[in-house]
């Protein structure tokens, strides 16, 4: 697979990163060949874990492709962290604000511009008591169908064994050492979306036919059945890195349906 440029950032992040997630954990990886080798394209990836974006950022980076992530826009305020997630090139989600759509925008811009770009649709760690993604927004379908970019999923497992989602006691469990398991599949069709008016029934079909592809994958990682039915995070739930949520609230679960428009 051909190489990109990959810059300064990037590769100072590669550094200080691979040598404890290659001492630390095994990996399992699966799927790199479905990873485009050049023009702009999309990835959908599950999270389970705070430590997840590691596992997932390993496996893209050694296919040569790097992500632009889409990350809070607090998270640019953190010292020193803040200047290295702008040289890393986030895309900052202003959520709530006049802003928002800002991200939209620049996800687009870079996608155009021959990037890939990741998108977690879920918006959040999964509150799924059985950590199977849940509802997702549609801001990643909303890209894909103005840009007609490829949407590769991706499902991980491994890293919520570490950190789990959301855990009272925010404890790194290192040992036994666990193995991040990452596998991209081909492309999801959404071809039957493409000239559509992208009202809100469309854009959540086409929602929902990219979470089902990262759930397949992620119930053949896993060994076991695809879940009946999704969960759905009730109103008002807590945003992610706010940890409020208590792991014994079960959300309830929820056919697919239409809903808010989401980056």
């Amino acid at each position: 697979m051909p190489r990109h440029r990959i810059g300064f950032w990037y590769r100072l992040a590669a550094v200080i990163a691979k040598p404890p997630l290659v001492i630390l954990f095994k990996r399992d990886w699966r799927g790199m060949e479905n990873i485009p080798s050049h023009g702009g394209f999309i990835t959908a990836i599950n999270h389970n874990s705070y430590l997840d974006p590691l596992s997932y950022a390993h496996f893209q980076y050694n296919t040569g492709r790097v992500p632009r992530f889409l990350a809070k826009s607090g998270l640019f305020k953190v010292p020193v962290f803040g200047r290295m997630f702008q040289g890393l090139q986030l895309i900052p989600v202003y959520r709530e604000s006049t802003d928002a759509a800002n991200a939209f925008r620049a996800a687009v811009s870079a996608i155009n511009k021959g990037e890939c770009v990741a998108f977690y649709p879920e918006g959040t760690l999964t509150r799924d008591p059985d950590q199977w993604p849940m509802r997702a927004k549609t801001g990643a379908a909303r890209v894909a169908l103005l840009t007609k970019a490829p949407v590769i999923p991706v499902a991980q497992w491994g890293a919520n064994e570490v950190l789990p989602p959301y855990a009272k006691a925010q404890r790194l469990r290192l040992f036994p050492r666990k193995t991040f398991k990452v596998v991209a599949g081909p492309p999801v069709n959404l071809s039957a979306y493409y000239g559509e008016e992208p009202t809100a029934e469309v854009l959540r079909a086409a929602t929902d036919t990219i979470m089902a592809a990262i759930t397949e994958l992620l119930a053949d990682v896993r060994q076991e059945p695809v879940p009946a039915d999704r969960y759905e995070q009730p109103k008002g739930g807590a945003a992610e890195g706010l940890g409020s949520a208590d792991r014994t609230e079960r959300p309830k679960r929820t056919e697919s349906k239409s809903g808010e428009d989401a980056t």
